[in-house]
């Protein structure tokens, strides 16, 4: 049968499951085996089509209103922090990647502007800050800076700002993607011009050893939450095969989920430095274990475990493949 046959047999049918909005289970399963025989026949025969990209989503669709219907026996919290973030970080991996990409390309033109600028730092940072800065270094505490409050005040001040940092990161993406790579920008150059700073008055490896105690965490979930705003963005910008209302309400819902899970990393780094940073005498091991244990937990929770969980979702549910998430 040739596709445009295909399709005029099936449009109306297909229309009626999207307008459905209400569906007893029976009938919810009923429809989803219809949609996946459908499915079946475009893959075998039109596997690279439009069409076959449409039933695969409404198929996605179908299974998700069924398994949401379903009596969950674990915890809805700790399925979402264990699926349903995860698969979200997959299926969105590419704004993620590109947002990483961004904050690099603008740490090394913060960092470049400072070397051959000496002006730039205090531009950027601000007289007040350089100049307590260098004080501290010249009285031999050069990180005097995270011991000026009580580390529970501090927490709690870091952590609040740092959530408000993320949530307009992420808002600002709905300016078509370009308020969020604004704000990755303004992070990024302060982020490179600060660390290099610290390399132009040789405390470079001691700069690593404290200010990225807390900074690993805070620096990678402010990424990912570029990485949101670029989601809510490019679902104006690019709808696909949905109408763009459809693609700007699934992707700042996405985005959401994000921003939200995303939290107990901020206020994880919170913690490290309102309590642990200030501790600028720790040795040198302790610092890497806490470094390198959260950068493999980034890596981990955000592209090797997403990675994993969808292939073992694609084994057990093979109608389904990854463009349905």
């Amino acid at each position: 049968m040739r596709e445009a046959l295909f399709i005029k047999q099936n449009t109306q049918r297909w229309k009626d499951y999207e307008d459905s909005k209400s569906k007893t289970p029976d009938e919810l399963a009923e429809s989803f085996i219809t949609i996946t025989d459908d499915l079946a026949y475009a893959k075998t025969f039109y596997p690279q089509s439009n069409t076959t990209k449409y039933l695969n989503g409404l198929a996605a669709t179908f299974h998700q209103s069924i398994y949401k219907n379903k009596k969950e026996k674990s915890n809805r919290f700790i399925h979402f922090w264990r699926y349903e973030l995860p698969l979200i970080f997959y299926k969105h991996r590419r704004p993620l990647l590109y947002s990483f990409l961004f904050f690099i390309v603008f740490s090394l033109m913060g960092a470049l502007s400072a070397k051959y600028d000496n002006t730039f730092v205090r531009l950027i940072m601000g007289d007040g800050y350089v100049n307590m800065t260098n004080e501290n270094i010249a009285k031999g505490d050069p990180f005097g800076v995270y011991k000026q409050e009580g580390p529970f005040l501090m927490f709690v001040m870091i952590a609040l700002n740092n959530i408000k940092v993320e949530l307009i990161i992420f808002v600002m993406g709905i300016f078509l993607s370009v308020g969020s790579i604004y704000q990755l920008m303004a992070n990024g150059v302060m982020m490179g011009s600060f660390q290099y700073y610290f390399f132009s008055k040789g405390l470079g490896f001691k700069s690593i050893m404290v200010i990225w105690l807390h900074g690993t965490l805070e620096i990678s979930a402010i990424i990912i939450a570029g990485g949101a705003g670029l989601i809510l963005g490019n679902s104006i910008l690019f709808p696909k095969t949905h109408t763009r209302m459809v693609s700007l309400r699934n992707g700042a819902k996405d985005g959401l989920k994000i921003a939200i899970g995303i939290i107990p990393i901020f206020l994880t780094a919170a913690f490290f430095e309102g309590f642990v940073t200030r501790h600028t005498e720790m040795a040198v091991w302790q610092s890497l274990a806490i470094l390198i244990s959260s950068l493999v937990f980034i890596i981990w929770y955000v592209i090797l475990y997403p990675a994993n969980l969808n292939r073992k979702l694609n084994r057990n549910n093979p109608i389904i493949n990854e463009t349905a998430y």
